[in-house]
């Protein structure tokens, strides 16, 4: 019996890390990640908007306590990041609603769509900001 000759078989290696830093997502991955960053964002900060809704309740003391503790630029910074995650959210989840009707799911809408709802999610955003600052 005569031997067939053997395909060579495929090698694998690893990836390097700067193969995945500069591996460059669609826009519609990079919205569908920052949709599952700012669920997790919301998530791990939910003891936080607990215990501030609750200061908000409680009493016309608390009620002054957060309205100092608001004062902090660090604490505005945290209600900005979680202003973000609750808008980018939002919006990524009306995008997934969209694509559930069969809405914009071609190749070539599926980007303007995703580039749609980034440029809505940080126009509200903005806006946000400028509120919780006191600019608007």
């Amino acid at each position: 019996m005569s031997e067939l000759p053997r395909k060579p078989r495929p090698q694998f290696r690893n990836i390097h890390v700067s193969q995945i830093l500069s591996y460059r997502l669609p826009i519609a991955g990079v919205m569908s990640i920052l949709h599952r960053i700012s669920g997790a964002g919301m998530f791990l900060l939910l003891p936080v908007i607990v215990w501030l809704f609750d200061l908000s309740l409680t009493s016309e003391l608390s009620y002054a306590t957060l309205m100092e503790l608001t004062d902090l630029v660090l604490v505005k910074l945290i209600l900005c990041g979680l202003a973000w995650a609750f808008i980018h959210h939002f919006f990524g989840g009306v995008r997934h609603l969209i694509s559930d009707l069969h809405l914009g799911i071609t190749k070539e809408s599926s980007p303007q769509i995703a580039t749609i709802f980034m440029g809505l999610s940080l126009v509200v955003s903005l806006l946000a900001w400028l509120a919780i600052f006191g600019v608007l």
